[in-house]
C-alpha cells in the first residue's frame, strides 16, 4: 500500500501542548522536525522560555541550550509515541551542534550523548550530508540509532548518504542478529532540500520554480529504486517564499508514494483537508531530459548545490551561535 508522511517543520513548548497534539490526535501529521534557526526563533521569542533560562542561570550557555531543547524534544516524542509503537512514523529530529559539521568523531559523540540523554527511541539524530558526515551517519546507523541526513542538494549527496545509512543497517541488523538481539531496527530520512534551489535559479531557468522538484525527484528516484523501506527520502526547505505560489506549492508537487514532506505550518494549514492525489514520479531518464530543457549547464548546478551546502551549514552554525550569545 502507498503510503505518503507529512510531518511538522516547527517545534516550541507550548505549541507542543496545543496545535501539534491536535495535528497528530486528527492524523493529519505523524511526525516532526526541528533545526537551529527554528530552535532559535522559540527560545529567543517565545516567553515561556525565559522562566526556565533564569532557573538555570549559571550553567554554561551550550548547556541551557541543551536543555530547553531536549526538554522540547522529549515532549514531542511522547506526543507522537502512540505513532511510533504503531509503525506511523513518530519520529522527531535533533540537530547535533553544526559547528561539529567537519568531525566525524566528535559529531558522532554527540549525537549519541544526546540521544543517550533523551532517552526516547523515537528521536532521530540530524546531520548534515558533509564530507565527515557520512561516517557519522553509518556509526549511528550501526549502533541502532535512527538518522535524518540533511541539507541536501545534490544526487551525489543523496547517494553517498544512501550509502552510508545502508551499511551501517546492515552492520546493525548482523549484529543484531548475532547477539540475538530485539532491538528497534533504526530508520532513516534523507532530507532533500526544495524550495532554496528555486530562490537561487529561478532566473536562470525557463521554467521557475521547477528545478527545486527536478533536482529532488533525481534523489527520490535513486532512494526509493533501492528497495530499502527503513531508508526514506524526505522533502525538506517546502516553504513557499512571496505570494506567486500557493503555500502548499512543494507538498502537492512533490506527493510520491513512501516519501516524506517536512512543511511549516502554513504550508500545513493550505493542505489541511485536501484529498491525498500522488505522483507519478518521472524516471531517470525522464528527469534528466526536464532539466536539458531548464538550459543550465551540470557545471552549474554542482556550483549551486556547493554554495546552497555552504549556505545552508552557515546559517544553522549563525542560529546556534546567537542562541548561545543570547543565553
Amino acid at each position: 500500500m502507498s503510503k505518503f508522511s507529512l510531518w511538522c517543520d516547527f517545534i516550541e513548548n507550548s505549541f507542543l501542548d496545543n496545535e501539534f497534539l491536535e495535528l497528530i490526535t486528527q492524523g493529519f501529521i505523524n511526525g516532526a522536525t526541528s533545526n537551529p534557526a527554528i530552535f532559535k526563533n522559540a527560545i529567543l521569542n517565545s516567553p515561556i522560555y525565559k522562566a526556565k533560562i533564569a532557573n538555570l542561570k549559571g550553567k554554561k550557555a551550550k548547556e541551557i541550550y541543551e536543555i530547553l531543547a531536549t526538554e522540547d524534544i522529549a515532549k514531542a516524542a511522547d506526543k507522537l509515541a502512540l505513532n511510533f509503537y504503531t509503525k506511523n512514523d513518530g519520529f522527531i529530529s535533533l540537530e547535533i551542534d553544526p559547528r561539529l559539521w567537519d568531525n566525524a568523531s566528535l559529531s558522532t559523540g554527540e549525537a549519541k550523548r544526546l540521544y543517550n540523554t533523551i532517552g526516547k527511541a523515537n528521536v532521530m539524530m540530524k546531520i548534515p550530508a558533509t564530507q565527515a558526515s557520512y561516517e557519522a551517519m553509518y556509526e549511528l546507523m550501526k549502533s541502532g540509532i535512527s538518522v535524518n541526513a540533511t541539507l541536501i542538494f545534490s544526487y551525489d549527496q543523496a547517494k553517498r548518504c544512501f550509502e552510508a545509512l545502508n551499511e551501517g543497517l546492515k552492520a546493525f541488523r548482523e549484529n543484531n542478529f548475532a547477539l540475538k538481539g530485539n532491538k528497534r531496527t533504526p530508520k532513516a530520512v534523507i532530507s532533500v532540500f526544495v524550495s532554496r534551489f528555486d530562490r537561487l535559479l529561478n532566473s536562470r531557468v525557463k521554467d521557475k520554480n521547477s528545478l527545486g522538484i527536478l533536482t529532488a525527484s533525481l534523489a527520490y528516484d535513486f532512494i526509493h529504486s533501492q528497495n530499502e523501506p527503513n531508508i526514506r527520502t524526505l522533502f525538506a526547505s517546502t516553504g513557499v517564499k512571496g505570494d506567486d505560489l500557493p503555500k502548499d506549492f512543494y507538498i502537492k508537487e512533490l506527493l510520491f508514494e513512501d516519501s516524506v514532506n517536512t512543511a511549516p505550518l502554513d504550508a500545513l494549514h493550505a493542505f489541511k483537508g485536501q484529498e491525498l492525489k500522488f505522483k507519478k514520479a518521472l524516471s531517470f531518464n525522464e528527469l534528466h531530459q526536464k532539466l536539458l530543457e531548464q538550459d543550465i549547464s551540470q557545471d552549474e548546478l554542482e556550483k549551486a548545490c556547493k554554495f546552497l551546502l555552504d549556505d545552508g551549514l552557515k546559517q544553522f552554525c549563525t542560529a546556534f551561535e546567537e542562541i548561545l550569545q543570547a543565553l
